[in-house]
């Protein structure tokens, strides 16, 4: 099935993902990984992109970003784009560095924005490289330091996350601290890195039939954290009508039958519709297709 179209808007709230390739390591040792910080520092404040969680492993990346008003295609094009670029420098290797390209979720923030503070920081921990909490503190290639004092990330945005535990900058990162020892325990939330079920079920009109009450139909889109309402307001604003798009596909309707309709309604070759020229009947032969 085609990869879906990035959701995005000004504002909203992205759990970003980037892996290696072959799940490969992405940085071999702390000089990479302070390339890496470097870019951040340089690009999130010049596309007004706030960083609110982060961490780094051997072979992917969490980052929960606001997306800036230039969109989060945008910043992590030029963030990874010119990482691979250094790495395959340093290593004299050729090719590309990431699988695929990012992964963003976009999530609903008032029910998932601590929870996902906390499941990107207790990262180390999960896999090792952070024995207990104390020595997650002073990691320096996750954001939990910056939170807690005791690093300087002028790019990474602490206030706001803070103030999402209440009461003062002392007792503020006490309950951040409690939130995030009491979630030491639960491993890993495959629940917090988007829905499925879209997908698993057939189209969204399978899913409403499925979960038929609002609070069941959560994370019903792979691209979207949230629940029914969530989902259903996020596409609605991006005018994707998923219940066309999956009964097209069930009729067995893909780009190449599109294009064959297209080629033989107008009496032209399928590699002429997908030409450039504006003459007709190939610009009508290729806006039917498109359509």
């Amino acid at each position: 099935m085609p990869r879906q179209s990035r959701l995005d808007a000004p504002g909203l709230l992205h759990h970003v993902m980037i892996r290696g390739i072959e799940r490969k390591p992405i940085f071999v040792d702390d000089q990479d990984r302070d390339a890496l910080v470097d870019r951040l520092a340089l690009i999130l404040p010049e596309t007004q992109t706030v960083c609110y969680a982060w961490v780094f492993m051997d072979n992917h990346a969490h980052f929960l970003f606001r997306s800036p008003p230039g969109g989060i295609s945008h910043v992590m094009r030029r963030l990874m784009t010119g990482y691979a670029g250094y790495f395959n420098r340093r290593y004299f290797r050729h090719g590309p560095l990431f699988q695929n390209r990012f992964k963003s979720v976009l999530c609903q923030e008032n029910a998932y924005f601590k929870e996902l503070v906390r499941y990107i920081h207790l990262n180390p921990l999960r896999a090792g490289a952070a024995s207990d909490l104390k020595e997650l503190a002073s990691h320096r290639y996750c954001g939990h330091g910056a939170l807690l004092g005791n690093m300087e990330r002028p790019w990474q945005e602490t206030g706001f996350v803070l103030a999402a535990f209440g009461g003062s900058l002392r007792v503020s990162c006490k309950r951040y601290s409690d939130f995030l020892k009491s979630g030491q325990s639960m491993g890993r939330r495959d629940d917090l890195t988007g829905g499925g079920l879209v997908r698993s079920l057939g189209g969204w009109e399978a899913v409403k039939a499925a979960f038929p009450s609002k609070e069941s139909r959560q994370k019903s889109d792979q691209r979207i954290l949230g629940d029914g309402d969530f989902v259903q307001s996020i596409l609605n604003q991006a005018k994707e009508n998923l219940a066309a798009r999956y009964l097209l596909a069930a009729k067995g309707i893909d780009k190449k039958t599109a294009l064959e309709k297209a080629s033989a309604l107008f009496g032209v070759e399928p590699e002429w519709v997908l030409a450039k020229s504006r003459q007709r009947p190939l610009a009508d032969a290729r806006s039917l297709y498109c359509y």
